[in-house]
């Protein structure tokens, strides 16, 4: 049997193929992800597991538990706003560096880090998109912070029958806000540089809390330390910062310690972070 075709068929079928490389040719390759959609989802990647809704949940508790215990146990001659918000601001200078530490490590201990830097694989923007999530988690850290210990401030002078002292400022907010995002990049710069969590967890508990001491009794003990201290010591100035008593000197040293300890070691991780190979 013989199959005619005819001249218009055999026409369309060749301007189909011909204009089928052109829409191949056309065709636009996907754009680069906005920073702000990696942003929004380092913030959940950071809250939708356990320990980040623990972490998370944990922020509320204790500063519910550290301000029922000033009410309880503190001297009514010292009740002030500034000590409730003051005391509900050290557990968070844990909570909140270990939360930064997790969004970073988390790509390495959980092998997540091979889905993330194969869907974005500049990760550059993937590392500074968990730095600018990490220091939301500041801003309602910090509201927190200030309404719990309002409450606090002012069932405790209610309950021991005193006025009620209000001697915080809008300044004092600020200065609270960006002690603990240092404290929070800290965190997170231990988590780039070691990539594992207990490893990096136990490096912050060093910094934030056994080198001080150390370095306190040196000061204390040594004459000669006791004026190099606020130069050397970044807690010193950061813990200052946090409660607004930084003045004079105190900002020479804060920028001081604040790119000796924070701002080289942060461009260390980061270049560690972009070579380094998830395994």
């Amino acid at each position: 049997m013989t199959i005619h075709v005819s001249s218009a068929a055999a026409d369309g079928a060749a301007v189909s193929a011909d204009a089928a490389p052109t829409r191949r040719t056309t065709a636009r390759p996907p754009g680069r992800v906005p920073l702000t959609r990696l942003v929004r989802v380092e913030l959940r990647k950071s809250f939708d597991t356990r320990s980040g809704r623990w972490l998370l949940a944990s922020l509320g508790l204790a500063a519910v538990l550290t301000t029922g215990a000033i009410i309880a146990w503190s001297p009514t001659s010292e009740l002030a706003y500034s000590q409730f918000t003051l005391a509900i601001g050290v557990p968070m200078t844990i909570i909140l560096p270990i939360i930064a530490v997790l969004s970073v490590t988390s790509e390495w201990s959980q092998r997540s880090g091979l889905a993330t830097f194969t869907l974005v694989p500049h990760r550059g923007r993937v590392v500074l998109a968990k730095a600018v999530a990490a220091v939301l988690v500041t801003a309602p850290a910090t509201a927190v912070a200030f309404a719990v210990g309002a409450v606090g401030n002012l069932v405790g002078a209610a309950w021991a029958d005193v006025p009620t002292v209000w001697d915080q400022s809008l300044a004092d907010v600020g200065y609270f806000a960006a002690g603990q995002t240092l404290l929070l990049l800290v965190g997170f710069v231990l988590g780039a540089l070691i990539r594992s969590s207990s490893g990096a967890i136990v490096g912050y508990m060093m910094y934030g809390f056994v080198a001080p001491g150390l370095l306190a009794f040196l000061a204390f003990s040594q004459d000669w330390f006791a004026d190099a201290r606020p130069w050397l010591d970044a807690k010193y100035s950061q813990d200052a910062l946090l409660r607004g008593q930084l003045s004079g000197d105190g900002w020479s040293h804060l920028v001081v310690t604040t790119l000796v300890w924070l701002a080289v070691p942060m461009v260390v991780a980061v270049v560690n972070v972009l070579r380094s190979e998830v395994k």
